[in-house]
């Protein structure tokens, strides 16, 4: 079982920045791969960035150059870098983690507001 904890979301007015932080039960360095999500009101859920047990990433496209995903882990935690933000980033921000036999874990998620 893996625990996942996020923090950082909160009101932020566009072109700011925030950053995200995702905090694990375990050591992440066991875990295939973790990642961010986003859901939007009215909205599917959607990947924002991914990055793998060997430190690679994956964005989608639409966010590539504002958003950073990195990791320590020395720290179990998994860091979000939000630059730039628009209105339209606005959603719940989930953290995901999948095992090394592919079972996916969530975070409660923590809300992003960004302000026109």
């Amino acid at each position: 079982q893996v625990q996942l904890v996020e923090s950082g979301g909160g009101l932020v007015q566009a072109g700011g920045s925030l950053r995200l932080s995702c905090a694990a039960s375990v050591r992440i360095f066991s875990i295939n791969a973790m990642g961010w999500f986003r859901q939007a009101p009215g909205k599917q859920r959607e990947l924002v960035a991914l990055i793998s047990r060997s430190g690679s990433t994956q964005y989608a496209d639409s966010l590539k150059g504002r958003f950073t995903i990195s990791r320590d882990d020395a720290k179990n935690t998994v860091y979000l870098q939000m630059n730039s933000l628009k209105p339209e980033d606005t959603a719940v921000y989930y953290c995901n983690a999948v095992s090394a036999v592919g079972y996916n874990f969530w975070g409660q998620g923590t809300q992003v507001n960004v302000s026109s």
